[in-house]
């Protein structure tokens, strides 16, 4: 993992008096945003080594499998319709995605391939013209960041498993795209479920979680 910057309180109050008071707000809220990811990376380090209570700090399954819930209801719609609708625009946006991902999963760039996933997601959300569901689709991926939970997966597997989802709605073919985005966020969604459950010796499986907030996996 790259090594993030460390930014003090004084270092924030003096950009401040340059660029203004809000200017701190801002500041102050990227200071505390770094520092949440490196305890919550240090956690997952040291997963093996923690009490219960810092057990409890880590990502919770249950809340991971709520998440992958709401995206399936809303990235299936939305990957099925720019199927439907896609053209010679949309199809070169999506290869030019791929191919940015591709460059950085050869490069071992993990933090760009994880920015061009992201943005992969969102320009077909963004084809199927849905303004909410993008926006809600946006906050849960940071939220899911922001929680310390990523796959334990090759990028060449992630990578993997979007090409059939572009493929398909590059061919116009919506239920072809509909079943590759499910499995793809089945899969993403049931690793991190399973991940969690292990690392905080979660009580109750990853299949009865999953099956609680999703269904069962298909």
């Amino acid at each position: 993992m790259a090594q993030l910057p460390q930014v003090t309180h004084q270092q924030v109050m003096a950009l401040s008096e340059s660029l203004g008071r809000n200017a701190v707000l801002f500041l102050t809220a990227m200071a505390a945003h770094a520092a949440q990811i490196r305890v919550g990376q240090d956690l997952l380090d040291h997963a093996d080594r923690l009490t219960a209570e810092q057990r409890g700090w880590l990502p919770d399954p249950r809340e991971i499998a709520d998440i992958f819930a709401i995206r399936l209801a809303l990235e299936l719609p939305a990957v099925a319709r720019a199927a439907q609708i896609c053209d010679d625009a949309l199809a070169g946006r999506l290869r030019d995605r791929m191919a940015a991902m591709d460059a950085a999963r050869c490069a071992g760039d993990v933090r760009t391939f994880a920015q061009q996933d992201q943005l992969l997601h969102d320009d077909i959300l963004a084809a199927a013209h849905n303004g909410r569901a993008r926006a809600i689709v946006r906050s849960l991926r940071e939220t899911t960041r922001l929680l310390g939970a990523t796959t334990e997966r090759a990028m060449s597997d992630i990578d993997a498993e979007h090409r059939p989802v572009v493929e398909a709605i590059n061919a116009n073919q919506p239920s072809d795209a509909l079943c590759a985005m499910r499995s793809h966020l089945i899969s993403t969604g049931l690793l991190l479920v399973t991940q969690a459950v292990r690392d905080q010796r979660y009580p109750v499986g990853a299949e009865q979680i999953w099956a609680g907030a999703v269904g069962e996996p298909q």
